[in-house]
């Protein structure tokens, strides 16, 4: 099974950057180990890419408690839906996570502040010994979690999965010279303040990654340029009502058949996730740096540490949740009923729209009017370790420009960990095809999404764009 050729793709919610943030500390980086001189590559065969020694993968478009990475606001949506669905009902039931914050959604500590914004009002309508529900183990249920025991509330997390963390998955192996992170880890360099404590104690290091370049079928191009969107958006802002962001370009000239302007969208889709066919360009997707900012530790500690003395029952998806004026009852896919006084349900956006809770009665009609109206992202990560260095691309942040190849945004770990590790990001609707493969399938594309970066002649690299 292979992935069509790439249709017009960009991201995410207004005023966010996100594949979401990993944060960072102030501490170095680890040395870089250079990398030889780059070089043009001739038409490369795909099996020219050599097979990976380790190979991981996210599947977070399909997962049935994600069925997405992050929210977006589509054509007709406004970040007032955002507070719309996060209004209390019967001060029983209080909606949280990245979908609900208004400031930065899409990110890891949009999903940290809106969890306590949610606390917070569950502490202000109840009263202490209440028996409060968090329904999500992800870093909105944990530090919603932490706030309501610090206030003398008893609380119990019901997790579906099999683990704490939600959305962010660091898997730590052998395989990987630092924990291979299969969610939330990146953010724009600027973006990288809210959780610099935390990791900073558990000796979690800032990795970087600001060297971009792109590449093609004849060699080194110039990297991603965020003019042509830049312009759309600006335009748009005037029309009598708003448009998709795809519409916008082609109102504003630009053709998405570009090269260039398809491997800007291809960036703008690997760090928000979200197709331009829906996008708004009233609220469109703010255009990253051509950088990235991660970090080598394992993330879990953001979820348990919040968690540390918190009652969690893992393996218990809620399926139904029952409120009055006089408490709240949870249906697990157990069986089981438990009664609270007040719950938080912090489920992903397209776990809702796919209506994975049934409430009873239903939630207001400007909540439901919020979950159909708001959109869920696509964003999709894949690793690979291979025996040695086959490519001779010196920079740490790659775009491909033209082909066909759905993974168009490649981070290079050797310059930082000196092992020759590759990880691929892919949003959009790209992602949500990327993740319905099979794994050989799914190693198949991405090898051959490299194959412009087997290089033969020597030839100097571009200067990063600013």
């Amino acid at each position: 099974m292979g992935i069509s050729r790439r249709t017009l793709l960009v991201g995410a919610g207004a005023g966010a950057v996100a594949v979401v943030l990993a944060a960072c500390t102030p501490e170095p980086a680890p040395t870089r180990t250079p990398t030889p001189t780059p070089s043009t590559p001739g038409p490369i065969p795909v099996d020219a890419v050599p097979a990976p020694t380790a190979f991981l993968r996210s599947t977070w478009s399909t997962d049935p408690y994600a069925r997405g990475a992050m929210s977006y606001l589509p054509v007709g949506a406004t970040p007032q839906h955002r507070a719309d669905l996060a209004a209390p009902v019967q001060n029983r039931v209080f909606l949280a996570g990245e979908t609900t914050d208004r400031d930065h959604p899409g990110t890891a500590p949009g999903a940290i502040a809106d969890g306590r914004r949610a606390a917070a009002a569950v502490i202000a309508a109840s009263t202490g010994g209440e028996r409060i529900a968090v329904v999500g183990a992800g870093v909105a249920g944990a530090a919603a979690a932490r706030m309501l025991v610090d206030a003398g509330r008893t609380v119990t997390v019901l997790e579906a999965r099999e683990r704490t963390g939600g959305r962010i998955q660091s898997v730590v192996d052998k395989n990987w010279p630092i924990p291979a992170q299969l969610g939330a880890w990146l953010s724009a360099p600027h973006d990288t303040d809210a959780l610099d404590g935390v990791l900073a104690a558990q000796g979690i290091h800032r990795v970087s990654f600001g060297t971009p370049t792109g590449w093609s079928k004849d060699g080194a191009a110039p990297s991603v340029d965020a003019g042509p969107i830049t312009k759309a958006v600006a335009q748009a802002a005037n029309a009598p009502g708003d448009i998709a962001l795809d519409a916008a370009l082609k109102a504003a000239g630009a053709n998405p058949e570009d090269p260039a302007l398809a491997s800007a969208l291809a960036w703008l889709q690997a760090t928000t996730g979200v197709d331009a066919a829906k996008a708004s360009s009233w609220y469109p997707p703010v255009f990253a740096p051509d950088a990235l900012v991660g970090a080598d530790g394992d993330l879990g500690v953001l979820v348990d540490d919040a968690l540390k003395g918190v009652k969690v029952t893992l393996a218990s998806p809620v399926i139904r949740v029952a409120y009055d004026a006089s408490g709240v009852s949870l249906r697990l896919g157990t069986g089981e009923s438990l009664s609270f006084d007040r719950v938080i349900v912090t489920v992903p956006l397209g776990a809702l729209q796919h209506n994975a809770i049934e409430f009873a009665p239903p939630l207001p009609f400007p909540h439901r009017t919020a979950i159909t109206a708001l959109g869920s992202g696509y964003a999709e990560t894949v690793w690979l370790r291979f025996d040695s260095v086959f490519w001779n691309v010196d920079a740490d942040l790659w775009h491909v420009v033209g082909g066909d190849g759905p993974i168009r945004t490649w981070l290079n770990l050797q310059p930082v960990t000196g092992a020759p590790v590759l990880v691929g990001l892919v949003g959009g609707p790209e992602a949500e095809a990327f993740a319905k493969l099979s794994d050989g399938d799914a190693e198949a594309t991405a090898r051959s999404s490299l194959r412009y970066f087997v290089a033969a002649t020597a030839s100097p690299s571009p200067s990063p764009t600013p």
